[in-house]
C-alpha cells in the first residue's frame, strides 16, 4: 500500500549561518552579502533545497567510488532516496522518496525575550591583497547562533517495498548526523553554519505501516 511517513524536528544553529539571498537592489550602505529570508514575514528562513542538497552532497562523498560529474550517478542507496533523473531501460526516471520543505523560525518569542532584538547579525571581514596590503572589507549577514527552524520532511513508501523503509531511514539519519559534523550554507571554513537537530520524530500521515517498523524508525532517528 502507497504510504507516506512524515519527519518533523528542529534545525538549531550552533554558529552563525549564512544561506545567501539576492542583493541586487540593495540601497547603498546596505549589508554586502544578505540571508535568504521568507518575503512574507522579512525573517531568515532555511530552503529546503540547501538542507536536501547539502544531505545528497555528504553521503555522495561516502558511498560514490569517486566524485561523479552528474548527480544521476551517484550511488544506488542514493538515487533510491533522492532521485535521479536518468531514464531506466522502459525510459522512466527515478523520483525523490524525499519532500523536505523550506523550513521558518519558530522560537523568535523565546529569543525575543532573553533580550535578542534581532534575528541576523552583521560580520565583518576584511580580505587583505597580500601583494599590496589592500584590504578589501565587507559585511556579511548570517543567522543568528540559537535560532531554531521546524524541520518537515515527507518519506514517500512506494507499493510492496516496505522492506526498504528502514533502510532508506537510516540513510536519511546519516546524512544528518554528517551534516552535525559539516555546516550549512556558505563560509563554513571560516566557523559559519554549525547545525544540530533534535526532537526528530516520525509520524504515519498516509497509509498504514506496521507499528513496529515505525517504532524501528523512530529508534533510528533518535540516535541522531
Amino acid at each position: 500500500m502507497y504510504s507516506k511517513i512524515q519527519i518533523n524536528g528542529v534545525l538549531e544553529v550552533v554558529t552563525g549561518m549564512h544561506i545567501g539571498g539576492s542583493s541586487a537592489f540593495s540601497a547603498i550602505g546596505a549589508v554586502d552579502s544578505p540571508v535568504i529570508k521568507d518575503i512574507r514575514t522579512n525573517k531568515p528562513m532555511v530552503p529546503g533545497s540547501s538542507l536536501k542538497g547539502k544531505m545528497r552532497t555528504l553521503l555522495s562523498k561516502k558511498y560514490n567510488a569517486a566524485v561523479q560529474a552528474n548527480a544521476n550517478d551517484d550511488a544506488e542507496c542514493i538515487t533510491r532516496v533522492f532521485g535521479s533523473a536518468k531514464k531506466d531501460d522502459n525510459g522512466k526516471v527515478m523520483p525523490s522518496k524525499i519532500l523536505i520543505s523550506d523550513m521558518f523560525v519558530i522560537n523568535e518569542e523565546e529569543l525575543r525575550n532573553r533580550g535578542l532584538q534581532n534575528l541576523t547579525e552583521v560580520k565583518f571581514e576584511n580580505s587583505i591583497n597580500r601583494a599590496t596590503a589592500v584590504a578589501n572589507p565587507r559585511q556579511i549577514e548570517r543567522a543568528i547562533k540559537g535560532l531554531q527552524f521546524g524541520v518537515d520532511m515527507i518519506y514517500e513508501v512506494e507499493n510492496g517495498k516496505e522492506d526498504e523503509i528502514e533502510e532508506d531511514i537510516k540513510l536519511i539519519a546519516e546524512a544528518l548526523q554528517m551534516l552535525q559534523y559539516d555546516y550549512l550554507g556558505g563560509s563554513g571554513s571560516r566557523g559559519y553554519g554549525k547545525v544540530k537537530f533534535h526532537e526528530l520524530n516520525a509520524e504515519n500521515v498516509v497509509g498504514e505501516i506496521d507499528t513496529d517498523i515505525m517504532e524501528r524508525v523512530n529508534n533510528i532517528l533518535q540516535e541522531i
